[in-house]
């Protein structure tokens, strides 16, 4: 396990690189390389997403699809991942996420990160890195753990 400070977003941005790095060689030979992320509202999640897709290659935007549910982004052809799919948990089930096909995602060669992923245990495969974030001391300041 291992903590992190960051004192603001580019911080955190920076520090999602690197977390993507270090995934990517923990990721399993087969299915998905699946990020769990777990904090309170306003705590970095979205932002550590925004700067993991850009790193990965993606162009668009990256917004929290709270209401969405769901989101898929293609990653250019020289990753070995497919798919970046980013799903926000906060207002469903592990029922709401079977039926919109979840556990076929989590077998494909992809990147899944999740955000209120602590709300959804029960569907994550063993292997599934988790990453917390907290509110630190100051306004800015966040502690992330990292296994």
């Amino acid at each position: 396990m291992k903590r992190y400070t960051t004192k603001g977003a580019k911080d955190t941005q920076r520090l999602a690189k690197e977390i993507l790095e270090e995934a990517i060689q923990k990721a399993p030979k087969k299915g998905a390389l699946i990020l769990a992320l777990e904090g309170e509202l306003g705590a970095g999640k979205t932002t550590f997403t925004q700067a993991l897709a850009k790193a990965l290659g993606v162009k668009r935007r990256i917004l929290s699809p709270t209401f969405l549910v769901m989101k898929r982004f293609p990653l250019p052809k020289q990753s070995r991942f497919k798919n970046l799919y980013h799903i926000d948990a906060y207002r469903v089930g592990i029922m709401d996420l079977k039926v919109l096909g979840v556990e076929k995602i989590l077998n494909e060669p992809g990147i899944v990160v999740i955000e209120w992923a602590d709300r959804i245990k029960g569907i994550l495969p063993k292997g599934t890195l988790w990453v917390k974030f907290e509110h630190g001391r100051q306004e800015n300041e966040r502690q992330i753990t990292f296994n």
